[in-house]
């Protein structure tokens, strides 16, 4: 096990794009696990490309933790498990909500042990009244005009429906 100058350091890279509640919950619940807790907010995804820029969804999470002293949050560029060992972690946090995450979760942990030995990856079981929220519903519900409120923190709402209704009067 990995300690960086005496602190137990563990990082929760993901998208954020947005940054939900639940997202929030499972960086709360890890920073009380480790001395210091780092966000690493990817610069995008193979799958989808963001809404929000990385410096923007950085700032989304800076703004939602400014409660919480172990918290750190920095740009992710580059292969998740250099990123953990540049930053000195011995484990990455990563929630899950239904068995399908784990499935998916499961696998990149296989992978990132095998170019990683030394990082760990530990999961953290969404709390019951997030289990169902995902950023890519979040966006869904907020393109087609839907309220995001109880899913989202209040300044990320605000940039949601500012930067969706820009898009639309786009077309």
């Amino acid at each position: 096990m990995t300690v960086k100058n005496g602190r137990r350091l563990a990082i929760c890279p993901g998208t954020y794009d947005p940054v939900t509640l639940g997202h929030l919950d499972i960086i709360e619940r890890g920073s009380r696990l480790f001395d210091t807790l780092i966000v690493s907010v990817t610069d995008g995804s193979l799958k989808k490309e963001p809404i929000f820029t990385t410096e923007e969804r950085i700032a989304f999470v800076e703004e939602s933790v400014t409660h919480l002293e172990n918290v750190e949050v920095r740009p992710l560029r580059d292969l998740v498990v250099r990123h953990a060992q540049d930053v000195g972690a011995l484990a990455m946090i990563k929630g899950l909500r239904a068995i399908s995450d784990f499935d998916y979760e499961f696998q990149m942990a296989q992978i990132n042990k095998h170019l990683a030995d030394n990082i760990e990856t530990v999961y953290l079981p969404a709390s019951a009244r997030y289990s169902f929220i995902s950023s890519s519903g979040v966006r869904e519900v907020a393109a087609w005009g839907g309220p995001v409120d109880d899913w989202v923190p209040p300044h990320v709402a605000v940039a949601l429906r500012e930067r969706l209704q820009q898009d639309s009067t786009a077309v």
